[in-house]
């Protein structure tokens, strides 16, 4: 969950989000050399260091050709393989179907028989000690830690994305339309996302919670919604 005085990202929860955090660390230190080395040849031509017979050599030209396109690649190379993994599905162990609406969702474990729930925010006034403003709902989603989980994600009225950033995730719910997306949860936990673009009047209040726990619990917490 993030805070007030945080710069970074939050702690990742699942592969997908551990490597966007690498690949975000290993673009920064790029930029940064890139800063460094322009600030140091700009001091040079500033003190007079670097002559106009120096910056016409051709040496010159052929590195500036050149290292731009080296510095493409070490970016483009762990984005693409960032992005192959983002698309893979491989044999989920589980499937929700999650459906958007004026503003609330539904979820629908489609490996059980007829268990489906809606998950409405809960209000400020029912909120229990403790528990936080605007993210909590009264029916959290339940999945298995350290288990391939695939997402189905629809809407039957206006665009809702579900996002959820501690995993790394964020598919847009189209009318007509079904978008896929999965996770694997590293660890068990509460994770919070919200509806991130405007869809509405009440954008700001249709949450998603995301709970992950061990087998042995989820098993036990199956039964009990389904009856």
């Amino acid at each position: 969950m993030a805070n007030h005085s945080q710069l970074g990202f939050q702690d990742a929860s699942s592969p997908i989000m551990e490597e966007l955090v690498e690949f975000h660390d290993h673009a920064l230190m790029v930029a940064l050399a890139i800063c460094s080395l322009v600030l140091y040849l700009l001091t040079l031509m500033l003190t007079g260091k670097l002559s106009s017979n120096t910056v016409d050599a051709q040496e010159f030209e052929l590195i500036w050709t050149i290292l731009p396109a080296v510095v493409l690649v070490l970016l483009a190379l762990p984005s693409l393989q960032i992005l192959s993994m983002m698309d893979e599905v491989d044999e989920p162990d589980l499937t929700l179907k999650a459906i958007g609406h004026q503003w609330y969702w539904t979820y629908e474990y489609t490996d059980f028989k007829d268990l489906s729930i809606d998950s409405y925010m809960t209000p400020t006034t029912d909120l229990p000690q403790g528990h936080l403003r605007l993210l909590e709902v009264d029916h959290r989603i339940v999945v298995r830690m350290k288990s391939p989980i695939r997402m189905i994600i629809t809407v039957d009225d206006v665009l809702h994305p579900w996002a959820v950033p501690t995993l790394g995730v964020k598919t847009d719910a189209i009318p007509g339309r079904l978008n896929r997306t999965s996770f694997i949860t590293t660890r068990p936990g509460v994770f919070y996302g919200q509806c991130s673009e405007i869809c509405g009047a009440n954008h700001s209040f249709m949450p998603l919670v995301v709970e992950s726990t061990p087998l042995k619990h989820f098993e036990a917490w199956t039964p009990l919604l389904s009856s």
